[in-house]
């Protein structure tokens, strides 16, 4: 997923922005939580055969990661302008 170049409303550089792997730890680790979490409150709970476990959790966790990574791709940009405004040039 890439990001444009500059807004089109004020014309600010993105070009020096690189988020790098942050996104990608960070639907790890909310979406894994959510994935096992989930789960695990399933199996206790209700005690489903495996292939259901197979059905309910693999298209959760792949669209659920496909939904989260752009959220914390905006996230860690828009955290590293508050914190460097410097890298950012109009």
């Amino acid at each position: 997923m890439t990001i444009v170049k500059h807004c089109p409303h004020c014309n600010l550089s993105f070009e020096a922005q690189d988020s790098g792997d942050g996104p990608a730890f960070f639907v790890l680790v909310v979406v894994g939580f959510l994935s096992v979490g989930l789960a695990a409150f399933t199996e206790i709970k209700f005690t489903p055969p495996l292939w259901l476990h197979a059905v309910l959790w693999v298209p959760f966790t792949l669209i659920a990661s496909i939904a989260f990574m752009r959220f914390f791709k905006a996230w860690l940009i828009a955290i590293q302008y508050k914190h460097n405004p410097g890298i950012f040039e109009p």
